[in-house]
């Protein structure tokens, strides 16, 4: 079975289908890149709004239109796109096949665009569905879908054509992956779903699910391919990888109703979702360990790889979902929710795991498509900023969140509690514009990776003919 391992498929050899996978994948990342600094910088102002609330009070840069292009940008454009186009990349190379279809890996990127322009468009206009991550219009959310099932359906296609018997296990959870969601974006639409409780229990079932049976599996499958590139060995563990794929299958759908506690939703599907939460742990803990195991032995020269990228991303999976584990329960719910905490929360799983899992995926494999390559430097200024930035963002907010959380316990006004969240506030700016600043550097990276002359060619341009 490890005969399909990552680690056994060879380098771009500059054929013509590696070339047509080597510009698609380019093409996808380029564009999840512009939208990560659009996305983050919308993010950034609204960030600046809850210290400086004068700041930017015209209809179109008002916060309830502003946050929700922020959230949808970052889920739907910059790591659905990217996402999508390291998985595309991991199927034909891990299958030792070439992409099924080039031209529907085009219709996919289109079709994911237009609902990223749609959407931010009548969002800005203030035309929104109203519910959290789901803020776009129905045939907005209809097009996201379509974009969806073309690339799963070249994914599926491709791995197909592999060359030996088995699936290699990046391609278990990106393929599951993508299909979940589309049945997550199928079921959130259904009509009989859009109001009352029926409307709470969906909105529950496709929150959290994005993340969990979407973004997860993904960057999960991602990583599967690309640490054992970076690391020139194979994973540690097949068969724990399986494991952790199916058991977050099993666990994971029903969770998203502990966003609900104390809510009119019956009582048993609260405490099934809180029992299936510490559940969670399982899958968790399985995959962590799958990968710093495979990481074993390999301190001395992973800090100057982008190994690192993944290794944080690990570390932030582990933190984040077991951090989402506590907070499920009823006592602590009391404490954190409604209260910044649940901020801090998604930004350690999106951005501390999810968005270095992508960023170690694409400085792992570009270069193996396009044969260019980022500078040390450049690459290492992105990790501290991103890094050092995210650290500060989710500790302001955590400590925020659980005063405000301690103030209401103690009978305290809601003023009150804002007035002593206040200046946590502007070190989430702080952490946050080391963030973004992190984010040009990156987009200057995926420039120097992709559109760039290669080290090659500015060797051969700068020689001096006889």
């Amino acid at each position: 079975m490890m005969l399909d391992s990552a680690a056994a498929i060879p380098l771009r050899t500059g054929a013509p289908d590696d070339r047509v996978l080597a510009r698609v994948f380019a093409a996808y990342v380029a564009s999840a890149a512009i939208w990560l600094v659009f996305s983050t910088a919308v993010g950034l102002l609204v960030s600046f709004k809850f210290a400086y609330p004068d700041f930017a009070t015209t209809p179109a840069l008002s916060f309830g239109r502003l946050r929700a292009i922020h959230t949808s940008g970052t889920f739907y454009a910059w790591a659905s796109q990217a996402l999508i186009g390291l998985a595309l990349f991991v199927a034909a190379r891990s299958s030792g096949a070439k992409l099924y279809s080039e031209r529907l890996a085009w219709i996919s990127l289109a079709l994911l665009n237009l609902a990223a322009v749609l959407g931010t468009v009548t969002l800005d206009l203030g035309f929104t569905y109203g519910q959290e991550y789901r803020e776009w219009l129905w045939w907005i959310r209809v097009i996201l879908g379509l974009g969806l099932i073309t690339a799963v359906w070249n994914m599926i296609a491709t791995v197909e054509r592999r060359e030996g018997e088995h699936i290699y296990i990046s391609n278990w959870y990106t393929i599951g992956g993508t299909l979940w969601t589309i049945v997550m974006v199928v079921v959130s639409m259904l009509p009989w779903y859009q109001s009352g409780l029926g409307q709470v229990a969906v909105q529950a079932f496709f929150m959290h699910n994005a993340v969990g049976l979407w973004f997860t599996p993904l960057s999960l499958g991602v990583s599967y391919y690309a640490l054992p590139k970076l690391l020139n060995r194979p994973i540690y563990s097949y068969s724990l990888g399986v494991f952790a794929f199916w058991t977050n299958l099993i666990f994971y759908p029903i969770i998203g109703a502990h966003h609900f506690e104390f809510s009119p939703l019956p009582w048993w599907l609260q405490t099934t979702a809180i029992v299936f939460s510490v559940a969670m742990l399982v899958p968790v803990l399985s995959g962590t360990a799958n990968f710093l195991l495979t990481f074993r032995g390999t301190r001395e020269w992973i800090y100057r790889s982008p190994a690192m990228f993944i290794l944080v991303g690990v570390y932030g999976y582990l933190l984040g979902s077991t951090q989402g584990t506590f907070e499920a329960f009823r006592s602590l719910q009391q404490l954190w929710h409604l209260t910044n905490y649940t901020v801090g929360h998604s930004h350690l799983t999106m951005y501390g795991f999810v968005t270095f899992a992508i960023w170690g995926g694409i400085y792992a494999l570009l270069p193996r498509a396009t044969g260019k390559y980022p500078y040390n430097l450049a690459m290492g200024i992105h990790f501290w900023l991103s890094a050092v930035g995210v650290v500060i963002y989710v500790a302001a907010l955590s400590a925020a969140g659980t005063i405000q959380g301690l103030d209401w316990f103690r009978g305290l006004t809601f003023i009150q509690s804002v007035e002593d969240a206040a200046p946590y506030w502007l070190w989430r700016s702080v952490g946050g514009s080391l963030m973004f600043a992190g984010h040009l550097v990156f987009a200057f990276n995926v420039w120097t990776m992709t559109y760039s002359r290669s080290y090659a060619e500015l060797a051969a341009a700068e020689t001096v003919p006889a």
